[in-house]
């Protein structure tokens, strides 16, 4: 019977025509504005690392001096370099990593590809695991590599190809910096977005390292950082990155695998924050913060608040497009009143008259989800012509696809509804008197 109906609605769709064209318009104006929004929305909101990002915290506690101290305020996003490297000594969680980044010279082995320079992180060898992060080729290094300050190195895949046009160069010399490191692996596409491990350079949405190296070996070398640094005082040595200086610029997470082990975890930044204190090295009172990645990014409003005002927008929008869409089709429906009487005369339910009508407003919706895919790729293509660091994120996935036609169906099914009904309520004999 369906299909009947749907027979139906291709006869009446070529009877009118232009009343036809106006209400898949509508609708693909309204899902094309919606689906370009809800995608950006969709792509800058998700999980970086599903499945794990509840068992993946940041560390904060309070090393500054009282000078400017306000009771309540939040302590440094950033942990010292004396305190994070003290708390990866003592490995009190499930895994742990110290981080930074900065950028580094590449000097290729192929004479046909020039020196470069590509963004680094500098980490320890926990990262890998903790993180989930896939590998081509090999694999990542050990805590015996970092405790030897070994001249290793892990690379991306895009970094594969570029420098061996992607083959396994597991054990391949790479100069960086004017050092040799060997190649220990290669990773898959990886791209947590946002990038909620070091939102401080390009606010989270910059571009991925091409270049992996160990935390100790990269200090070692005095390899030039970037990202946040904040001090309150000044290092005896001059350096701002030195073993006790009072600065903070490492990044820190620590996986923990259970509400016990964060409840313990947090106990004992309070209990090593009264130790600094008693110690002379902290000043402040104790405040320490443990929040995961959900929290961290809510913390640091990483989604863009453009993005959520441009979402309501075009739901709004939507909206409205559904409103001239009922229009239409009580105009289309109401026109056909004689057809429906004539139907309802000869036998024909009021049912099955508004699922007729709702078949038609569902097949118009199929037909404007069409059109409105493919103004929402013209969408997404122009976002991507944004200077915003987000704005190559903006790709339809599989998913969203989906949504788009399913969006569009439920959007014109409702929008059918109140004429649909009215339809049915059509007297066949007035009708039929009145011809």
């Amino acid at each position: 019977m369906l299909a009947h109906y749907f027979r139906l609605a291709l006869v009446s769709f070529r009877r009118n025509k232009v009343l036809t064209a106006l209400m898949v318009l509508a609708i693909a104006l309204g899902i094309g504005a919606c689906m370009t929004t809800l995608t950006v929305f969709h792509v800058l909101s998700g999980d970086p690392l599903p499945g794990r990002s509840a068992t993946l915290f940041h560390p904060q506690m309070d090393p500054q001096s009282k000078t400017g101290y306000t009771p309540g305020e939040e302590p440094p996003v950033q942990l010292t370099r004396f305190d994070a490297e003290t708390l990866l000594r003592e490995k009190k969680g499930d895994r742990q990593a110290a981080m930074t980044g900065g950028f580094v010279s590449l000097t290729p082995s192929r004479p046909d590809v020039d020196p470069f320079m590509v963004p680094a992180r500098y980490t320890s060898a926990d990262m890998f695991a903790m993180f989930d992060m896939p590998f081509e080729f090999g694999r990542s290094w050990s805590a015996a590599d970092d405790e030897a300050r070994a001249r290793v190195a892990v690379i991306s895949k895009e970094m594969n190809q570029r420098l061996f046009s992607g083959e396994n160069s597991v054990g391949r010399t790479l100069r960086i910096d004017r050092t040799d490191f060997s190649v220990i692996g290669v990773l898959e596409d990886w791209r947590p977005m946002p990038k909620f491990y070091d939102i401080y350079a390009q606010g989270g949405y910059g571009q991925p390292e091409g270049v992996f190296l160990p935390y100790a070996t990269a200090i070692d070398l005095k390899m030039s950082r970037s990202g946040s640094l904040d001090c309150w005082g000044r290092d005896p040595g001059g350096d701002a990155t030195g073993p006790n200086a009072p600065c903070t610029w490492i990044q820190y997470w620590v996986q923990l695998d259970s509400p016990e082990k964060k409840a313990a975890y947090l106990q004992y930044l309070a209990n090593y924050s009264d130790q600094q204190r008693a110690a002379g090295r902290f000043e402040r009172p104790t405040n320490v913060k443990l929040r995961d990645v959900h929290q961290w990014m809510e913390f640091h409003r990483l989604l863009p608040g453009d993005v959520t005002i441009q979402m309501w927008l075009a739901l709004g929008f939507l909206i409205v497009c559904l409103l001239n869409t009922v229009g239409l089709l009580l105009a289309k429906f109401l026109r056909r009143g004689n057809e429906i009487g004539v139907r309802r005369a000869l036998g024909a339910s009021r049912a099955e008259i508004f699922r007729q009508c709702l078949v038609e407003a569902g097949t118009i919706g199929l037909a404007g989800g069409v059109l409105g895919l493919l103004l929402a790729l013209g969408g997404l293509w122009a976002v991507r012509q944004r200077p915003a660091d987000y704005a190559s994120l903006a790709h339809l996935d599989g998913s969203m696809l989906l949504l788009t036609f399913a969006l569009a169906l439920i959007a014109s099914l409702l929008a059918g509804v109140l004429p649909a009904w009215r339809a049915m309520q059509v007297p066949p004999a007035l009708q039929l008197k009145s011809q």
